[in-house]
């Protein structure tokens, strides 16, 4: 198909910038990347007809990473503190 409507993996590293000159990098493009992105995580791995805690358990660690690693200043600090 065209170059354009080609999803990144289906790239080959020649054409990434050709295929990178197509994309819609405004915030409306932004947004509607975005938003398709989670269209198809939820389709691929939340709304399957046979599905298992998979899904749920990604976003949940993701969630745990992303956190740690907001707070990871303020941990680093305490780990050295004395309570006494």
């Amino acid at each position: 198909g065209p170059l354009s409507e080609r999803h990144l993996l289906d790239v080959r590293l020649g054409e990434l910038p050709a295929w990178l000159a197509t994309c819609d990098f405004s915030p409306q493009g932004l947004l509607g990347g975005v938003q398709k992105a989670w269209s198809s995580y939820c389709d691929k791995y939340i709304n399957v007809k046979r599905g298992g805690p998979a899904g749920i358990s990604m976003l949940l660690a993701g969630y745990c990473l992303l956190s740690y690693g907001w707070n990871y200043q303020h941990i680093k600090c305490h780990r050295w503190r004395k309570y006494h």
